[in-house]
Formats: structure tokens, sequence, C-alpha cells
């Protein structure tokens, strides 16, 4: 009896889990990166370090109430290639670059809302840091 109970309680505890990460619209990579990502409205940052050789794609989704978004690129990069995609709620690509390429750039125009931040790295090794922020 006592066994069927942990079970059902240990199958909702994953199902509650499972849901609150996907609500939350993001991804976890590998915790020996000391990632750190910060998921605010308007304010999104992005950093993992000394990673070695990572193959993934990272999908966020970003609350911003503008329709422009500035974004800070400080990456290095030593292997391998990253890329950072952005979309708007309508699913138009508003940014895309090598986020082996540093500097301050802008989005294109697109829609207020749920925009779509997609980190997709191959075979990457070094550090990344980036942040995007709603454009006043």
């Amino acid at each position: 009896m006592r066994i069927r109970l942990f079970g059902r309680l240990l199958g909702i505890l994953v199902v509650l889990t499972l849901a609150l990460v996907l609500s939350c619209g993001g991804q976890t990579i590998n915790p020996r990166f000391q990632p750190e990502i910060s998921n605010l409205p308007d304010n999104f940052q992005f950093q993992v370090t000394a990673m070695t050789n990572v193959s993934q794609t990272l999908t966020y989704n970003w609350e911003n109430s503008g329709t422009v978004a500035n974004v800070n690129q400080a990456c290095s990069i030593t292997k391998g290639s990253a890329t950072l995609a952005i979309r708007d709620p309508q699913d138009t690509l508003v940014y895309a670059r090598n986020l082996a390429e540093n500097g301050s750039f802008v989005t294109n125009a697109g829609v207020t809302g749920t925009w779509r931040i997609v980190v997709t790295l191959s075979g990457a090794s070094g550090t990344i840091n980036f942040r995007v922020q709603k454009r006043p």
C-alpha cells in the first residue's frame, strides 16, 4: 500500500516538475559549465563558462514589452560554433548572429509579446556571455 502511494506521489512530482520547467520556457545546460541565466521581462542574460565540446539547442521564451531589443555579445568561442537567433511572437526572425562576433547590436523591429531566444551550440567550447534588453 505504501509503495503504491509513494509511486503515485513520485509520478505527480515528476509531472509537476516537468510542467514547471516547460512553463518557464527554458532549458538547462550542464551545471559544470556554471550557467547563469536570468530571464526577466525586458531583460534576458545568459552566461556559461569553460564549455567543452557542447552540442545542444537551448530555447527560452522571453517577454519583451517593446518592438526592438539591444543585444550585447561578449563571448570567447575557442572551438566549434555558437549562434543566437531571436524570433518575435509571430515567429519572424528579428536577429541572427554568430556568438563569436562580439559587440553591441540591435534587432530588427518585431511585435511586442513573448519572443523566443534560441542558442545553438555545435561542438562549442569556450565562454558565452550575452544580454538581450528591450530598447528604450
